[in-house]
């Protein structure tokens, strides 16, 4: 009998660990700066990697005036929300992130981004009790990013993702 109960106590432990994990997620995408064939970004991964966290609830990527119509259609057919601006994109991605941290569906905001322009909205998401994912790639990749985030998976050549968890 404590063979059986030990054996249905570890198959309920292995389902858990293997859980998706509860955190309802905005995934913000810089696109000029992460979307360049040098780094091969496959949106598909990201969007997987993430589940492990929980559910993205909002995905925008963010594009500026010449994206091609092809990225865009692309963007559109993998479920995103493409947000294009004529102005500066990272003042447009900053503006967004500092709306979500008033947002209380929103409790993880992952920034796919090298640039630390966005130090200051990632602050105040921090102050109000959001979690901070940091997704970037060498070279550029914002030292001042990865220190502030909770957690920083950087992509490399051959699109394989190193996590750090400073929660762990």
């Amino acid at each position: 009998m404590w063979k059986k109960l030990e054996s249905l106590t570890h198959k309920i432990y292995e389902k858990a660990k293997r859980k998706r994990g509860n955190a309802k997620i905005a995934l913000l995408i810089d696109g000029p700066n992460m979307l360049r064939k040098e780094f091969n970004i496959n949106l598909d991964k990201i969007r997987e990697i993430l589940e492990e966290y929980g559910d993205i609830v909002i995905g925008r990527v963010y594009l500026n005036q010449y994206a091609s119509d092809k990225l865009i259609e692309a963007v559109i057919n993998q479920g995103f929300e493409p947000r294009i601006s004529a102005g500066d994109v990272d003042v447009e991605m900053a503006v967004d992130a500092t709306e979500l941290v008033f947002n209380p569906s929103i409790d993880t905001i992952v920034y796919v981004t090298r640039d630390a322009d966005f130090l200051p909205a990632i602050r105040k998401a921090k102050e109000k009790g959001k979690r901070i994912i940091i997704i970037g790639a060498e070279p550029g990749f914002s030292t001042a990013l990865q220190k502030i985030a909770d957690i920083v998976i950087k992509i490399n050549e051959d699109f394989k993702m190193e996590k750090e968890d400073k929660h762990e």
